[in-house]
């Protein structure tokens, strides 16, 4: 980057930063205002058409239309349907933007909205989100009306980039230190220029370009590197082998799944028995419809075949060893989306003694993620989950004549004060051990073969001298 040169974001407006086209918003309300009294021919064909298929060589025409039929619309009436239009599309806004939007301003960075859109029209939602600047289509206005010309050409493919390039050269902006998003194989040219490109809701032929030239692919919907097969990301397509009955080795006894809320940021926490408890709650929370992001140690996303599938399904790797709060600044990116988010804050099986101690000890990441974003922490108590598949067997029991009977309680939100840290936790892991069956809370003297179980296997140290690991540790 030469001296002084800063870089930017650039952001394409439909099907990018919105889930859909924003036209029909600006119709709705330039004709709420009595400004547009005629539909231009073909608009609904080419709006739906944008929606199925993203942008096409319709674009440039419409645009220029769309231009002629302004003349004689006062400046003003324009601006205030834009602003009621404005209102409209934060509703539409895609819920990781907010997110991405304030990464590149905390980085420094310009954000630049370029669109084909009409720059009166756009212009008001781009001051809402907080944009440095607008590259739009211009109008020519005259008087306090507009023209029906247009100043400039129509901002769209190449001349997206030159009006881009035009904007940069002004400001002392580099773009080949810059980012750019857009869903369109029309805006290749400007996604070429920059440094970092990403194609958000890509449309098939650009698709095919991003990967032919190494570009990032991502939703704008859905939490970073999340796998969308036909529309729908990976954890809807499998939704069907979560069901409980597809656990065949086991009977769950299960309630208190109403409580979980159905739609809003959530975060729900379990209590951590075995290595079968991640398909067990996965079952559980599948229920309520919802995609949950797991947070879950390395060593199963380092897993050739499963941890791939944990990451497209938008799981969250945890290195516990590395003290990097970068998983959680993870999940209350999600959380801030809107997103559900499921922990174990033991963040490993107890071991030893402590795995039969009627008190729960936990870390502070469940806490944490409440305090940052407000959502609700909803306990799931699990109970014989060890008797599937314990930490001292490699693989689980799978015994059709033997079904061990596995116990599930879901509970209220637990009340939380979000001022100490080490209190919320407290009162979590109280909430968690208050799901739980009586003999939970009774202290059991456990015989050395129940030691052992907890342990992974060839296990030879002294299972009595395990009383004091830290929740979370393995070493």
């Amino acid at each position: 980057m030469s001296r002084g040169a800063r870089a930017a974001a650039i952001f394409d407006l439909d099907r990018t930063l919105l889930d859909g086209p924003s036209g029909p918003a600006f119709s709705h309300h330039l004709d709420a205002a009595g400004i547009a009294q005629r539909k231009l021919p073909g608009a609904e064909l080419v709006a739906t058409s944008y929606r199925l298929l993203g942008e096409t060589a319709l674009t440039a025409p419409t645009a220029r239309l769309a231009a002629r039929a302004t003349a004689g619309w006062p400046v003003s009436a324009v601006r205030a349907a834009a602003e009621a239009a404005a209102d409209e599309l934060m509703g539409e806004l895609q819920p990781f933007v907010p997110g991405v939007l304030d990464e590149h301003r905390d980085a420094g960075r310009l954000l630049v909205m370029a669109t084909t859109s009409p720059e009166p029209l756009v212009r008001p939602f781009a001051e809402r989100l907080g944009f440095d600047a607008v590259v739009a289509t211009k109008w020519v206005a005259r008087d306090g009306s507009y023209t029906g010309e247009l100043d400039g050409d129509i901002v769209w493919g190449r001349a997206k980039l030159e009006a881009v390039r035009a904007w940069a050269r002004e400001h002392g902006v580099d773009l080949r230190q810059s980012y750019a998003y857009s869903d369109s194989y029309y805006d290749a040219p400007l996604l070429d220029a920059v440094r970092y490109a990403t194609a958000v809701n890509a449309d098939l032929r650009l698709v095919a370009l991003a990967r032919l030239k190494g570009w990032r692919l991502r939703h704008f919907d859905l939490p970073d590197g999340v796998l969308k097969i036909a529309g729908r990301e990976l954890q809807e397509w499998t939704r069907p082998l979560q069901h409980p009955r597809m656990l065949a080795n086991v009977t769950l006894d299960m309630e208190g799944i109403d409580k979980i809320p159905g739609e809003g940021a959530v975060i729900a926490v379990f209590n951590h028995r075995s290595y079968f408890d991640g398909t067990v709650v996965g079952a559980v929370l599948g229920q309520t419809g919802r995609s949950f992001r797991f947070l879950g140690k390395k060593e199963v996303f380092d897993a050739p075949v499963i941890g791939y599938l944990s990451k497209m399904a938008g799981g969250i790797r945890v290195n516990r060893s590395s003290g990097s709060n970068e998983p959680l600044e993870h999940a209350i990116r999600a959380l801030h989306a809107g997103e559900a988010v499921a922990l174990a804050p033991e963040g490993t099986i107890p071991r030893g003694p402590a795995f039969f101690e009627p008190e729960l000890r936990g870390r502070w990441g469940a806490a944490r993620l409440a305090q940052a974003t407000g959502a609700p922490v909803i306990p799931v108590g699990l109970w014989g989950t060890e008797k599937v598949w314990p930490r001292s067997a490699r693989l689980p029991k799978f015994d059709l004549n033997d079904r061990p009977t596995i116990r599930v309680r879901v509970g209220a939100p637990v009340p939380l004060k979000h001022r100490s840290l080490d209190a919320d936790t407290k009162r979590i892991m109280a909430a968690l051990v208050e799901q739980l069956p009586p003999e939970a809370k009774i202290r059991h003297v456990p015989t050395e073969a129940e030691l052992l179980a907890t342990f992974p296997p060839g296990y030879r140290g002294d299972p009595n001298a395990e009383t004091n690991r830290r929740p979370g540790t393995d070493t």
